[in-house]
């Protein structure tokens, strides 16, 4: 882990971006709940705890799916998102 500026956030050398996560824009790239799963269980397993999301990404649906799937792998208290 390294620490994230001066904010002492210890977070994974690597983000996941959650931009495919859902599937409400209907492109070809996007994720359904299970792909998501997939995605974001090898990422938490290899002990990834950052992630990149926006309240605009699939009108909402990837911020929805990242909250189930945050409890589903420890709880919010053990990513950070941003």
């Amino acid at each position: 882990f390294i620490t994230l500026g001066r904010s002492g956030l210890r977070v994974s050398p690597l983000s996941l971006g959650a931009g495919t996560f859902g599937s409400k824009w209907g492109e070809s790239w996007s994720l359904d709940y299970a792909a998501s799963r997939a995605v974001f269980a090898a990422y938490a397993e290899a002990g990834g705890n950052f992630i990149d999301t926006a309240d605009i990404y699939h009108l909402g649906e990837s911020e929805e799916i990242l909250a189930r799937l945050m409890q589903e792998f420890g709880g919010r208290d053990r990513f950070v998102v941003a």
